[in-house]
């Protein structure tokens, strides 16, 4: 037999170009070089049944192979550079043709998101709407068929009344509530549908009528009021106008609400706001624009704006609205009526739903609007109870004290027309002058007064307490929807990048120092310990101004208030004429607003001079936001110090009184 070496001999010699693998069998074809490799490799190992091959003829084969094949070698190893490098190439082509279509991917999975976000807040928005006009149907048919059934109800004077004289009438019984609520509410409808100020009718209130007789012994019996949409309110949304948080009704009514309720108050209608708040425009993509009800080609201000416009044209004589820079008290100046912020904390928040929560150094308050000052020392007495204080234990059990506000002694008072950091408009000013001249002729004295820092505590104190997380809190809420377009310019800058704010203001600082301070304010506050630095200076500024104020020894403070009400989209574009409010916020000082002229011709044409503080773009920008207010509502501002409420209100009702006789 035939060794097994003789047979692959045999094998190979049959098929030169094979070699053969014991664990494949015959491998592919190789090349001279490579037979050569594999007989070197195999003559170095010794092999069963066969000698070793010498040293010295493995040098020869190895020496006739390399001398036979060295072109073929040289044409191999470039073709396999080539092949190397075309594979090379192929791979960058593929890698960028992969890349190019990653992108696209990319790009239309955000394209689709986005327009399946858009699609689902065109869809909540929707269902609002809906809901809102649902309900404003179904109080139009509860309204005609309550006149149908009670011909003899005399809406018109109902409508004419204070709202002491109503509740005098509402409790000796010369007046029942169904009238009175369905004459209200039949006027709500009206008035909304020239100024669209409401989010919906309460349905719920007629029901409430069956039962408003077990708290006949309440201050506000049987009277209809009006409440901002951030108030919350038992099984309806409560959306501050931003997408996100509709289709989220709650579970409960706000303490206040509660306590309205036990004074047997009927809360009938809520009213309209401006997209997340922190604007004092009215209107969002969810419900639209409120007008102003004296000119319906100027806003009716903001943040409670939808309470300002309501109230002011007549649809509702006491409303409870929210103030966190001037959200009550500059909707009250724009339409004409009362507005009283409390001190902070005097009053409960449980239920008010801010745009975010957590933010400490300028705190938000909520407050009475109405047509006249003894109507918000009514509400404010009504809600300072019992009932309030066992709901919200954290609120100061501090009953309202009526003989304060009865008191008649003569008052040392601070004034002033400009803050320094926003020149007043001359109706502004001019209403503060009038109203010192007939407190003086009243036999008050007055004394010039001025806040201190105004140009430091705005960006430092202000804006960074705010906005302490640079606005990203804020842009968060504002996903998944449009941006209003009275808000759009207000927060565009909101959205830059830390550098780029830095670097504006740092750009800004030598030609518009205002701007500049504000755009690096907008940053934000760097970290904790930094916040907890601004929360101390914020504690610092009130004990200063507290020292300041005893220093001048003033009782209460007359001061301007934004005014008259703005055109359109300008409360976005310009926001520091809300200085002269927001400060006492920061403050935590009460302040409350009353009616007490109007703008004149004069006033128009004083107006075309205006200059302002820094002469800067802002200052330019409100010229232009008040231009055109001939006729519209001027008022002042009346301030005390903490938990001088009712001092406050006060100072108010004898500021009403004078300017009322002073018409005479």
């Amino acid at each position: 037999m035939k060794s097994v070496a003789q047979k692959r001999s045999v094998i190979h010699q049959a098929n030169p170009d094979r070699s053969w693998s014991w664990s494949t069998g015959f491998s592919k074809s190789r090349n001279p070089t490579q037979r050569s490799q594999v007989s070197r490799r195999r003559s170095s190992k010794p092999t069963t049944g066969t000698k070793q091959t010498s040293t010295g003829s493995r040098k020869r084969r190895d020496t006739n192979n390399l001398g036979n094949n060295p072109p073929r070698t040289k044409t191999k190893t470039t073709q396999n550079t080539e092949l190397f490098i075309k594979r090379v190439k192929m791979d960058n082509w593929t890698a960028a043709l992969l890349t190019g279509v990653a992108c696209i991917v990319g790009y239309l999975v955000v394209r689709v998101k986005k327009i399946n976000s858009l699609r689902q807040a065109e869809e909540k928005i929707k269902r609002a709407r809906n809901r809102r006009d649902e309900s404003l149907q179904r109080a139009e048919q509860a309204v005609l068929r309550y006149k149908q059934s009670h011909p003899t109800t005399d809406s018109a004077l109902i409508l004419t009344l204070s709202l002491s004289e109503l509740t005098q009438q509402l409790n000796k019984g010369l007046l029942n509530p169904e009238d009175v609520l369905y004459s209200y509410m039949e006027k709500t409808l009206a008035v909304n549908k020239k100024l669209n100020c409401c989010t919906e009718i309460l349905l719920e209130s007629l029901d409430q009528l069956t039962t408003v007789g077990s708290n006949k012994d309440g201050l506000l019996y049987g009277v209809p009021v009006s409440i901002k949409e951030n108030i919350t309110f038992k099984n309806h949304d409560c959306s501050c106008g931003v997408i996100i948080n509709l289709d989220q009704p709650v579970e409960k009514d706000s303490v206040l609400v509660q306590v309205l309720k036990k004074q047997g108050a009927i809360p009938f209608v809520r009213t309209n706001l401006p997209q997340a708040l922190l604007n004092y425009d009215c209107s969002n993509p969810i419900y639209g624009q409120t007008v102003n009800p004296h000119n319906p080609q100027k806003t009716s201000g903001g943040s409670s704006g939808g309470e300002g416009a309501l109230i002011g044209g007549g649809g509702s004589l006491l409303g409870i609205g929210t103030d966190i820079g001037g959200s009550i008290r500059i909707p009250a100046s724009f339409c004409g009526i009362c507005g009283f912020k409390p001190t902070a904390g005097r009053l409960s928040l449980q239920g008010l739903r801010p745009i975010y929560r957590g933010q400490k150094s300028v705190p938000s308050s909520a407050g009475p609007m109405a047509r006249d000052v003894d109507s918000l020392a009514l509400c404010m007495q009504a809600l300072l109870c019992d009932h309030m204080f066992s709901l919200d234990p954290t609120v100061p059990p501090l009953p309202f004290n009526m003989e304060i506000y009865r008191s008649s002694r003569p008052l040392r008072i601070g004034y002033l027309e400009s803050d320094g950091y926003t020149h007043p408009s001359p109706s502004m000013a001019r209403g503060v002058r009038e109203v010192k001249a007939l407190l003086e002729q009243a036999g008050h004295t007055l004394v010039p007064y001025c806040p201190l820092k105004m140009d430091q505590i705005i960006p430092e104190l202000l804006i960074k307490g705010l906005f302490a997380d640079g606005a990203t809190t804020l842009l968060q809420k504002l996903k998944g929807g449009p941006v209003d377009p009275c808000l759009e310019p207000q927060v565009f800058p909101y959205g830059f990048p830390k550098w780029l704010k830095k670097t504006i203001s740092f750009l800004l600082k030598p030609v518009f120092p205002r701007v500049s301070a504000t755009f690096g304010a907008l940053c934000g506050v760097g970290s904790v310990p930094d916040l907890w630095k601004q929360h101390a200076a914020v504690e610092d500024y009130i004990h200063e101004t507290i020292a300041h104020w005893r220093s001048c020894k003033i009782d209460v403070l007359l001061c301007p208030v934004i005014g008259p009400a703005y055109n359109f989209l300008y409360c976005g574009k310009t926001s520091t004429a809300a200085s002269y409010t927001i400060l006492y916020n920061l403050l935590t000082f009460p302040a409350g607003v009353v009616t007490v002229s109007t703008v004149t011709a004069k006033d128009e044409e004083e107006l075309k001079h205006y200059k302002g503080c820094y002469q800067d773009m802002w200052d330019k920008l409100f010229k232009e936001a008040v231009t055109g207010g001939e006729g519209l509502p001027v008022a002042v501002q009346c301030v005390a110090l903490p938990w001088q409420d009712e001092l406050c209100l006060r100072f108010m009702k004898e500021v009403e009184q004078l300017a009322k006789e002073s018409k005479k």
